[in-house]
């Protein structure tokens, strides 16, 4: 390389350099949290009323769950796929999926006494929050009174080490909301136990037919599966349970 090149080049790179240099850096932005003053309340309540709705979203699947059918509708659909043998048929997603859809339909009326007596008449500020939360919560406790067993309030007052409510409406949600679960649980393993009784019989006979044949190396499910799916189509088993399920929060 002739020193004319190197020169050249050299410049170039001393060039280069000092434009980089005097570049100006690349600005990125900035996300910073903190606690500040302010001279407004209405500013303070607004954020609290922000943490408190977050609060509750997150909440809202737990409710959903433990104060509505879902327990139950779940539990039963769950005990139906067992009792035939198909294990992952119909998968876990369309087991809750179906349980939520069962759930909202089942919850309807509710929720509609919920819009009526307290949502609605919040929005057209008629009401204040504190009696729009004791009218929404009211129709949900009439709810789950009438699915809860006075044994199961009974064991969780006694728990709690109250004094006897005097009647139904002295009775704490907190107190309310277990004692609803473990009576929709008894529920759902009654209904569990019936229908495992006509697939229990298929798995008899099959097991006898095949014990009388010799053929006591085959394994029984293998055969007794198509006829407990026959059987359940037959019947027209999905209409005969979700039915039986919507009907019993009657």
């Amino acid at each position: 390389m002739s020193k004319r090149t190197l020169l050249i080049a050299t410049a170039f790179a001393i060039l280069l350099t000092a434009g980089m240099a005097a570049a100006e850096p690349l600005a990125l932005p900035t996300i910073s949290l903190g606690v500040g003053k302010t001279g407004n309340p209405a500013e303070t309540a607004v954020v609290i009323q922000i943490f408190f709705l977050m609060a509750v979203l997150s909440l809202a699947p737990g409710l959903l769950i433990m104060t509505t059918s879902f327990t139950r509708t779940v539990v039963v659909l769950s005990f139906l796929r067992n009792a035939i043998g198909t294990q992952q048929a119909p998968s876990n997603q369309i087991v809750i999926g179906l349980s939520l859809f069962l759930t909202f339909f089942i919850m309807t009326p509710v929720w509609q006494q919920i819009n009526t007596q307290a949502l609605q008449p919040y929005k057209a500020q008629t009401i204040t929050q504190d009696q729009a939360i004791e009218r929404a919560v009211a129709p949900v406790r009439k709810f789950m009174l009438s699915q809860t067993r006075e044994k199961d309030i009974a064991l969780f007052v006694s728990l709690t080490k109250q004094e006897r409510p005097k009647n139904v409406d002295n009775i704490p949600t907190l107190t309310l909301i277990p004692a609803f679960i473990i009576s929709e649980l008894r529920t759902a393993f009654q209904i569990g136990f019936l229908i495992y009784i006509p697939f229990l019989v298929v798995d008899m006979v099959v097991a006898s037919v095949l014990m009388s044949m010799g053929m006591m190396m085959l394994p029984p499910v293998m055969i007794s599966l198509p006829f407990k799916i026959l059987l359940f189509v037959l019947v027209d088993g999905w209409g005969l349970v979700i039915g039986s399920l919507v009907k019993s929060f009657g």
